[in-house]
């Protein structure tokens, strides 16, 4: 599987995202009343009892919209300089609490170093939320995407991502299935040992140096996602010293 793909072509990514705002009324007073015309029509029975502060802060998060990315991760295979040596992993996250300048270093980055036309990106259930989350923030952001997240100018067949949770449907486009599921399934260490993804808003805003275990929880999905390729490519797992956090 995936064997006609060097890995070392792919750069695999993750983000973890937040709501704009602490408090629903920090809010322009506009933005609360989109806000409330959306969660009308999508609110869950089971919601119906939570106030509009707490389901902001519970949902916010996942629309580009109403929400903010505090961190990306990327992550990438080395291969030694000898034929026998063992390819090391990098990873390196872009982070903080000013969403236009992480973007703009990331980016930049995706611009100078990733040409579209040899790497592929990589993450779980990244066509569907990591990349157009970027995309749309970079807009909102006025930063131009790079020609590797330009998917509107591409055809379907043309788009450069490999999609874990894609892959793991083997075609079957009823299934779902998440990362800790995954990472369970194939004995990969699980990414979500400290902490949930449902948990990203609260240690974000309420927790000092919150931002800083967000980062390690983001990059330890993007190693996981990159274990999982290695599985699909029935080629042996990482080892802890093969893998290198590169800082700012």
């Amino acid at each position: 599987m995936l064997s006609n793909i060097d890995l070392a072509a792919i750069l695999f990514l993750d983000i973890e995202t937040a709501p704009l705002a602490p408090i629903f009324t920090d809010l322009a007073e506009e933005t609360q009343t989109l806000w409330q015309y959306r969660t009308n029509r999508f609110k869950q029975t089971t919601d119906e009892e939570i106030s509009d502060e707490e389901y902001y802060f519970k949902k916010s998060g996942v629309y580009a919209e109403f929400g903010k990315i505090i961190c990306v991760s990327a992550g990438i295979y080395r291969y030694g300089k000898l034929p026998d040596d063992p390819p090391t992993f990098r990873i390196k996250s872009f982070y903080g609490h000013d969403e236009k300048a992480l973007l703009e270093n990331f980016l930049a980055m995706l611009k100078t170093y990733f040409d579209p036309d040899r790497f592929y990106l990589c993450g779980h259930n990244i066509r569907e939320f990591d990349v157009p989350f970027i995309c749309r923030r970079a807009i909102i952001n006025s930063i131009p995407l790079p020609t590797i997240l330009d998917v509107n100018a591409l055809k379907p067949w043309e788009l450069r991502f490999l999609d874990t949770m894609q892959l793991w449907k083997f075609g079957d486009y009823k299934n779902f299935t998440s990362l800790h599921l995954l990472t369970h399934l194939l004995g990969i260490p699980s990414p979500k040992k400290d902490m949930e993804g449902s948990e990203v808003a609260q240690v974000y805003w309420h927790q000092e140096n919150g931002l800083e275990r967000i980062k390690t929880y983001c990059e330890q999905d993007v190693l996981a996602v990159a274990q999982v390729i290695l599985r699909f490519k029935g080629m042996n797992y990482l080892q802890p010293e093969q893998v290198i956090t590169v800082a700012d």
